[in-house]
């Protein structure tokens, strides 16, 4: 699945999938949500649709409902594999600079930058187990070429393009140039260590 940089998601199809994807996680009905929520059934259909426009109102609704925050019914959670290429980018042109968006991920946690060299080798290309559940791999292209994502949805990329892909998942980076010089930065959310615990002090 590539999702193209003139073609990201609007704010009512990341409501759509958050709402489907939490109500299914929760083993909820349309109805269930709704009488929890005190929304109409058709309201919340036209929601799940991408067609709703909810109002903040609603989606504050929507989220105790769910037992979720509206920043999480509003936050991309990296399922879909999303590339940049180059020649399909723009750049944001300041008085003393120029700036191009790869990407936006909002939460907290675990992050990890590094610089990644590949060089051309003969033997098979190793498959990276799956990490941390909710990790994502953000990775830009300075040199070269190369094929990296999921094992079953990989993507050939070249220098200026940018992917970012689950890697909670096994994935793979395969150097299809001599070498490859990339940018990577690996996000894994906060993972709450301890539960809280009530002592019943009678």
């Amino acid at each position: 699945m590539q999702i193209k940089s003139d073609d990201r998601a609007s704010e009512n199809e990341l409501v759509a999938r958050n709402v489907r994807r939490y109500r299914q996680e929760r083993a909820m009905s349309l109805g269930a949500l709704a009488r929890r929520s005190g929304l109409s059934k058709q309201t919340l259909s036209k929601i799940e649709q991408g067609v709703g426009n909810p109002t903040v109102d609603t989606l504050a609704l929507l989220g105790r409902a769910l037992d979720v925050s509206v920043r999480q019914l509003l936050t991309e959670w990296g399922t879909p594999v999303y590339v940049q290429r180059a020649a399909e980018t723009s750049w944001r042109q300041f008085d003393d600079r120029a700036e191009r968006l790869l990407d936006e991920v909002y939460g907290s946690g675990y992050l990890r930058t590094l610089i990644l060299r590949l060089e051309r080798t003969r033997t098979p290309p190793r498959v990276v187990a799956a990490h941390t559940a909710g990790t994502l791999h953000h990775l830009y292209v300075i040199t070269g070429k190369l094929r990296a994502g999921p094992v079953n949805d990989s993507l050939d990329l070249a220098a200026g393009d940018f992917v970012r892909f689950p890697g909670d998942i096994p994935h793979k980076y395969v150097c299809l140039s001599d070498r490859v010089v990339a940018y990577m930065v690996t996000t894994v959310p906060q993972v709450r260590q301890f539960s809280t615990t009530v002592v019943d002090a009678g």
